[in-house]
């Protein structure tokens, strides 16, 4: 009887963390087609477009740490919902970013909605990882991921549907061939679009919040508050943690890129349905979940998985910085049965960047924490979710390189350093025990 009640309890857990992981995958992806949008409405280049994933995800570097302790106070089951309560006052942020059309404020949004995932993380990932097996923890991260990830295909696809209808009325060479009054008032106009949108999300998240805290999702207690708060930095003595740490932080990089840059540089390519090219990479990054889910641990370990995923990686960027700009003819070969519209081969490129990142994050987080005690796993969780900072900064820099060349492919070059760490970690960074070899083998010989 305990036995099924503990399984259903579990199950129970699967799914609402399930749900979490959806509402994840809608806030996070619709910056892919924010940027674009506030590039029109609030008159930006591209290296200050990209503030957008730079406050986003620096909120994951600033507040991580400090979430996690209150995640010891409040315990995972309030603090999911802490998490959530916070998010809807970032949606509610943008409110009166919208009406006012100041770029500083939506910016202030977005950081509150960061630090409000972050919580969130910090509290579902390791839950999914200590829930089961390590060995299958990647499975479970899959599943988890599809439902980020179709979220990702989701939000989108409704934001252009809701907010950028008509869009093309909003190019700068329309905007720019009206008197200043026109223009000012076409642009509030356009700003002020995203009010209801943002006020149901905010509606949404309160709900969700309410059902977290009346929902009976375990709240499984830290092992030992005093000795984990004691030496937090204790646990960098693990070099596969801090390296996958490391790791996380150059794959986040290369996944915003992928999800976040495509819809402006479909834009620049002249693609007239840019606004729903985030939904792109996010199909192909499903289709890498899903073949996670099959052959992992079955026909493929975590660590071979990255390793194919890094590698596809460092393909992809080179196929990107030589493809076509205007021919589409390998989409109609390929895809065309898919109904989807066409785009020019480096868009292609660009959308398979979710195939090469799909598995990475649910490799990582159980090579990384594979050893840790439970009073370690809660810091280096958190120590984990500061590697979602390179969000904040490789999108950046990519912005900037756009802004300095004159073919907007080379930008994407910026991916490649990002996938060969990722190959190191593959292939020896997780191995590492003892950040001195010596040390390693002093330890194996006293056993």
């Amino acid at each position: 009887m305990n036995e099924s009640r503990a399984s259903r309890n579990s199950a129970v857990a699967v799914l609402i963390i399930g749900g979490l992981f959806f509402v994840f995958g809608f806030v996070t992806w619709l910056n892919g087609a924010l940027i674009p949008f506030l590039t029109i409405a609030c008159e930006l280049d591209h290296v200050q477009a990209y503030f957008v994933t730079l406050v986003f995800y620096i909120a994951y570097m600033v507040m991580a740490l400090p979430m996690s302790l209150v995640l010891r106070r409040t315990g995972y089951k309030n603090g999911l919902a802490l998490g959530l309560v916070i998010m809807a006052v970032g949606a509610l942020i943008f409110v009166p970013a919208a009406m006012v059309r100041m770029y500083s404020v939506f910016l202030a949004g977005l950081f509150v909605l960061g630090t409000g995932l972050t919580i969130l993380q910090t509290a579902a990932n390791p839950y999914i990882v200590l829930i089961g097996p390590v060995d299958t923890a990647a499975v479970r991260i899959s599943i988890m991921g599809l439902l980020n990830k179709g979220a990702g295909v989701v939000a989108p696809l409704l934001f252009t549907a809701l907010v950028l209808a008509d869009i093309s009325q909003f190019t700068v060479g329309n905007i720019e061939s009206l008197s200043p009054a026109d223009k000012l008032v076409r642009l509030d106009e356009l700003s002020r679009r995203l009010i209801e949108p943002y006020l149901a999300m905010a509606g949404v998240l309160v709900l969700l919040a309410a059902y977290i805290k009346l929902s009976p999702l375990p709240n499984p207690e830290f092992a030992d508050k005093d000795a984990a708060s004691a030496a937090p930095l204790s646990v960098l003595r693990h070099p596969k943690l801090v390296l996958g740490a490391v790791t996380l932080f150059f794959y986040v990089g290369a996944e915003v890129v992928a999800g976040d840059t495509i819809a402006l540089f479909g834009r620049d390519l002249g693609v007239v349905h840019f606004g729903g090219l985030t939904a792109y990479t996010m199909a192909f990054m499903k289709c890498g979940y899903l073949l996670g889910v099959i052959a992992i641990p079955r026909w493929i370990s975590q660590e071979r998985a990255l390793v194919v995923s890094a590698a596809l990686g460092i393909f992809l960027s080179i196929l990107v910085l030589v493809g076509s700009m205007e021919s589409d003819r390998f989409w109609t070969a390929a895809f065309a049965w898919t109904g989807a519209p066409g785009v020019p081969y480096v868009v292609l490129f660009v959308a398979l960047f979710g195939l090469a990142n799909a598995l990475v994050w649910p490799a990582v987080w159980p090579m990384a924490l594979r050893g840790l005690d439970k009073n370690e796993t809660a810091t280096g969780s958190a120590l984990l979710i500061m590697g979602i900072a390179g969000g904040a900064i490789v999108p950046v820099i990519f912005g900037a390189l756009t802004e300095s060349s004159v073919d907007p492919r080379m930008a994407y070059g910026i991916m490649l350093p990002c996938y060969l760490f990722i190959l190191y970690y593959a292939l020896a960074g997780h191995k590492l025990d003892q950040w001195v070899r010596g040390s390693t083998q002093t330890a194996v010989g006293t056993r």
